[in-house]
């Protein structure tokens, strides 16, 4: 009997640089095929366990984990770690049975897609940054297609068909108005809002340079995500009574109402907070980590600023130049206006459906 159900696993974990653009992906999928099954890999240990079921997918886990730059007792265990997870990718293979199986990167996309190469299931990358991570570089000799954000990407996979389709990104962060957004987070309309994010994890560069300023900045509203690792001991050094202005969160849930709310963001540049800015059109002061492959942060980050769409602040100068920076933008509003047009112009707000448009029939191709 012809099996006619579309079925596509996906791969992505570690960071949100990873997991959301999967999840974007998986959701247009679903909108132009209700009926495809979708199933997510990841590890446990990782957010994408959390993020993936809250978007409504199911996700099973690998007991993969990254192996470290520098010598330590973890490592031991990698290859052990390695033998087990690509077992375990040959067993979720066979039960689910995908026609197409799509990379997001993040090390948990080794072992399935390795594996799946192995069993004559298609392979689709998708590389958020401009200098491609390690798994999607190991993954692209199987890859039938490559989706890249960054034409600068493209260098990285010779003789492969890459399509520049930019980055996909959660389409609700457009559906919230400020209104809403404000009153979210109990901001007012009176002053200007300023918006910090230094990813799921948090940036020590930027929690630094706003702790140490805080004083200075009671004329704007301050929305600052500063990490789960960081947030136990900010919230024990600083008195957040004496700063009603300030919300201080290790992570923010609700991003269209944290985008909706702000006037400016400041920023690392990893390519999906680059893209979800270009998509809300926000001003930005992006400041790049200096701990990534490539510097792929700095490219990222002066691709935009390039266009008008932000000012790029190496992490080195945070401490002391962001202050002054923010207290001149914030109250351009004319500036301001400039810099969120330019990000708009930059946005590919289609990328998600594009991309599942080429899977879907990728998969169709493959139906038995």
């Amino acid at each position: 009997m012809r099996n006619s159900k579309l079925k596509i696993l996906v791969a992505a974990g570690g960071t949100g640089g990873h997991v959301y653009p999967a999840i974007a992906i998986a959701t247009a999928i679903k909108e132009l095929n209700p009926d495809a099954e979708i199933l997510f890999v990841g590890t446990k240990n990782h957010m994408e366990w959390e993020a993936v079921p809250k978007a409504g997918f199911k996700i099973s886990n690998i007991w993969i984990s990254g192996f470290q730059r520098r010598f330590t007792l973890k490592n031991l265990l990698f290859p052990i770690k390695l033998v087990v997870s690509v077992l375990q990718s040959l067993k979720i293979l066979n039960s689910f049975k995908p026609q197409v199986v799509v990379s997001c990167g993040g090390y948990v996309a080794g072992p399935i897609g390795w594996a799946a190469s192995k069993m004559d299931i298609k392979v689709v990358i998708q590389e958020q940054n401009s200098f491609p991570g390690v798994t999607n570089r190991m993954l692209a000799k199987y890859a039938s297609k490559i989706f890249t954000a960054f034409k600068e990407a493209e260098a990285y996979f010779p003789n492969k068909e890459v399509i520049e389709a930019g980055n996909p990104t959660r389409a609700s962060l457009t559906k919230v108005d400020k209104e809403i957004g404000l009153k979210a987070f109990q901001f007012d309309s009176t002053k200007p809002v300023l918006l910090v994010l230094g990813g799921s994890l948090g940036a020590k560069s930027i929690n630094q340079a706003i702790k140490a300023n805080l004083f200075g900045l009671t004329s704007v509203q301050l929305l600052w995500q500063c990490g789960t690792q960081y947030y136990d001991r900010l919230t024990t050094e600083i008195n957040l009574t004496s700063y009603p202005n300030v919300r201080l969160v290790p992570y923010i849930e609700k991003m269209p109402e944290a985008y909706a709310a702000a006037d400016l963001v400041i920023s690392r540049a990893g390519a999906s907070s680059c893209s979800e800015l270009m998509l809300v059109g926000k001003p930005s002061v992006l400041i790049p980590s200096p701990n990534v492959a490539g510097d792929h942060q700095t490219q990222n980050a002066r691709a935009m600023a390039d266009a008008g769409a932000t000012i790029l602040l190496e992490d080195a100068l945070a401490l002391k130049s962001l202050p002054s920076i923010i207290h001149t933008l914030v109250h351009d509003h004319k500036r301001l206006a400039a810099m969120s047009a330019a990000a708009l112009k930059l946005a590919k707000p289609d990328a998600a459906n594009q991309i599942a448009t080429e899977i879907i029939e990728l998969a169709k191709s493959r139906l038995n």
